[in-house]
């Protein structure tokens, strides 16, 4: 018994050790807690539902699983939203992988002009919010049939649009695929840089054509970066919502995330938390894919001690024709978009872009008191636009500082007590969020957290809520980052502390934290971009007093405030631009270089 007891108090005078044992019960409450309390609610009847199911509020039924898989509205429920959701991801894949692997062949193996310009252009998309390439798009190209007025393309051509091209499908595909070709590109074209020429050189001497070696000898060492972004980009995909949102719904084309939405904001709330059950179960398959995947690379050398040169390919006649056609497209898919936001949040009619009806009113305009768009103050003397923007703010900064935090102090623990099974269960749970989509993540919480339970109160509609959510969610940025700085500290230097009798504390903030100051800083700003950004988390879970920027943009685009809705995003795009410039100022993390955000 005294040596049970002496082992405790050696085991809880090591602070990692307590630490991950404080992280171990609330993550498990705040990670695997939810997860059950999800399944629990598929199963019982919600004050929504009461006068459709027909039973006492809280009862057990089986109406949800009934009603999604084998009644009459299985398959504009789930059957079609689920195959389109798979349709959208598939083909965005291929989008992007072809767009940013193509980019990151000609910036890192050929002589293509301008490359420093375009790459930092071409990583705008990644950078900003994942609707601005769809707002975009709907501003050029929406036509008179669905959207009311003619886009900036018919104006310009007296061309309409069809459907099928403005909505639906097709938009949402080419969207969601160049708004992560930039992750292609950082993926692909790390491997491309870092690859060794041995191969590509003795193909050379022995005369064989340079579409051979790209078939025979690039695209194979290459291949696990792609299948990696491949799996990666799927599973991102189909966790999107507001490309779909805003390029679907008008055409009543559906994904998963979408009729999650609706069914959660509407009376089928059991309903949702099974599609978000159902989006959990796929992206975990993913995730297992890609760690399946990551096991084989290993067999993929292509980094070794012999040579470093690089094989360029002379593009020669072609070199100007591609420079200008890659710079087309980084153009559209980066500058384009920020003008097409400018015209759109000046005009007066919708479809007319002449001069005579333009105006500076929705961004400086006074306010007349009227509920009509033409009523509202502009967004730079709006109240309710600075309200929400503070509170974008201070969530944001809120999220920074709980993820950056105890992400770097799981960091810690983990890497101090790496090999065990505590730390390994710790660092799996930390983990676990980056595999829950954002929208079904909301769900859970909205799930476990709408009633009391015990001394924790009621969370829904406060502020809190959307702080916890926020923090828990970007954890895995956090920790990760904190696991592979402390990696990269030998223990010795803590060790040398300890044997001068320095207290965990004064360790803590007199050596380790200025040792690792630049990935701590960049720990807290990321998860703030992240959340300047983020809209699927937030959007079941805000009210009309906690309502973020983002939040606000979308529920104006719902009214068809389309100048207001163009407004605020550039005024997001400008906050997480110029927050991300800061990041890169700060802490030496360039985006190029690997370190990026989330949806």
């Amino acid at each position: 018994m005294k040596k049970k007891l002496n082992h405790l108090k050696t085991f809880f005078s090591k602070p990692y050790n307590v630490l991950l044992l404080i992280f171990l019960v609330v993550l498990a409450y705040l990670v695997v807690v939810p997860l059950f309390s999800i399944v629990k609610d598929t199963f019982i009847v919600h004050s929504a539902e009461k006068s459709r199911v027909h039973q006492a509020v809280g009862s057990f039924t089986l109406y949800h699983w009934n009603r999604l898989f084998v009644s009459q509205y299985s398959n504009s429920l789930l059957y079609e939203p689920l195959m389109h959701s798979l349709i959208c991801a598939v083909f965005s894949c291929i989008v992007s992988v072809l767009i940013g692997g193509g980019f990151a062949w000609l910036v890192t193996r050929t002589d293509m002009r301008w490359k420093k310009v375009m790459t930092k252009l071409f990583i705008f998309p990644y950078i900003m919010p994942s609707w601005t390439l769809a707002l975009a798009w709907k501003n050029f190209f929406k036509n008179t049939a669905v959207g009311g007025a003619m886009g900036i393309f018919t104006a310009a051509t007296g061309i309409e649009t069809a459907n099928w091209f403005a909505y639906g499908a097709f938009p949402i595909i080419l969207v969601t695929g160049l708004h992560y070709a930039p992750f292609a590109y950082i993926l692909i074209g790390g491997v491309l840089r870092n690859m060794d020429a041995n191969l590509e050189e003795a193909a050379v001497i022995l005369k064989t054509n340079r579409l051979r070696m790209f078939a025979r000898i690039t695209i194979p060492m290459v291949m696990p970066a792609v299948m990696s972004t491949i799996i990666l980009v799927f599973s991102s995909a189909m966790s999107s919502f507001a490309v779909p949102q805003f390029l679907g719904l008008p055409v009543r084309y559906y994904v998963l995330t979408t009729e999650l939405y609706a069914a959660l904001q509407g009376t089928n709330p059991g309903v949702g938390y099974i599609i978000a059950i159902l989006m959990i179960i796929i992206s975990v398959l993913i995730m297992i894919g890609n760690q399946l995947l990551i096991g084989k690379r290993k067999s993929y050398a292509t980094v070794t001690g012999k040579s470093a040169n690089v094989s360029v390919f002379h593009l020669k006649k072609a070199r100007n024709i591609i420079s200008i056609l890659a710079g087309v497209v980084v153009l559209c898919m980066s500058v384009i978009p920020m003008i097409s936001f400018m015209l759109q949040s000046v005009i007066i009619v919708k479809g007319d872009y002449s001069l005579a009806n333009m105006t500076l009113d929705f961004w400086i305009g006074i306010s007349k008191g009227g509920n009509d768009i033409m009523d509202k103050a502009g967004i730079l003397i709006n109240s309710d636009v600075w309200k929400t923007l503070f509170n974008s703010i201070k969530l944001s900064a809120i999220v920074a500082v709980g993820a950056g935090t105890f992400g770097f102090l799981a960091g810690y623990s983990i890497v101090r007590r790496r090999g065990s099974k505590l730390s390994r269960i710790v660092e799996n749970l930390t983990f676990i969020p980056y595999l829950i989509p954002s929208m079904a993540f909301a769900a859970i919480y909205l799930s476990m957290f709408s009633q009391s339970h015990g001394i924790i109160p009621s969370l829904y509609g406060t502020f809190a809520i959307l702080a916890l959510i926020g923090t828990v969610k970007y954890l895995p940025m956090a920790s990760r980052s904190g696991v592979n700085s402390m990696l990269q500290l030998s223990p010795e230097i803590e060790e040398a502390g300890i044997i001068q009798g320095i207290p965990w504390i004064k360790r803590m903030t007199r050596i380790i934290v200025p040792i690792e100051k630049s990935t701590i800083v960049s720990g807290y700003l990321l998860p703030f971009v992240s959340s300047m950004r983020e809209l699927s988390l937030y959007v079941i879970l805000v009210t009309a007093n906690n309502r973020v920027l983002t939040t606000l943009l979308f529920m104006y685009d719902e009214k068809g405030w389309d100048q207001y809705s163009n407004a605020i995003n550039l005024l997001i795009i400008f906050v997480v631009l110029l927050v991300n410039f800061g990041v890169e100022k700060l802490t030496g993390a360039s985006i190029e270089k690997g370190v990026g955000g989330s949806n």
